[in-house]
């Protein structure tokens, strides 16, 4: 399975690498999503709830991430598990770049799974991977559209300490990733 797409956010580069950073900003964003966990600078857990067609799970996933040049771009790694409802396992790219008075936010996914997910059929999940997708960025455009807090932006030298950006498009991605499983 593969998956691209790309969103204007109604913000600066600077105001959406700060909103992709706040937890209370993702929290209200991210649909499903029960907790994040720091492991290190460049690996968290995640447990979220997804509901496909008939099949609804908890998965619990680990996310690596990789080739990090803030604010611009990074590349993780996924592997989740959902017990009996079946497994995920992928990688994605993720672009930031300055666009008008917003930015552009693009990303690649590349995934495979197993288990009762992989023997939905693909529109339905298509559909609840699009919902997701959907839900998700008009939920961000509209928290970016009003006041973002003001915080340090990190220097590219600082960039391990940068890493909640990086887990929290993960995150997004996971979720992308475990709804659009076939």
């Amino acid at each position: 399975m593969e998956m691209t797409g790309e969103q204007i956010i109604p913000a600066t580069q600077a105001e959406v690498w700060r909103g992709l950073n706040d937890p209370d900003v993702l929290k209200a964003c991210i649909s499903g999503c029960e907790s994040m966990e720091r492991l290190s600078d460049t690996e968290y857990t995640v447990v979220t709830t997804t509901a496909i067609g008939p099949v609804k799970a908890r998965f619990r996933g680990k996310l690596l991430l990789a080739d990090l040049d803030p604010p611009n771009s990074y590349s993780l790694s996924f592997d989740g598990q959902g017990g009996a409802a079946g497994f995920g396992k992928g990688t994605a790219r993720v672009w930031l770049a300055a666009e008008g008075a917003g930015t552009r936010l693009s990303y690649a996914v590349k995934a495979q799974v197993g288990g009762k997910l992989a023997q939905i059929g693909s529109r339905l999940i298509d559909g609840v991977a699009k919902k997701m997708a959907d839900d998700f960025f008009s939920a961000f455009k509209q928290k970016m559209a009003g006041p973002v807090p003001a915080a340090a932006e990190p220097s590219p030298e600082a960039a391990p300490g940068a890493a909640p950006l990086w887990w929290v498009v993960a995150i997004i991605l996971a979720m992308f990733l475990l709804a659009y499983t076939t």
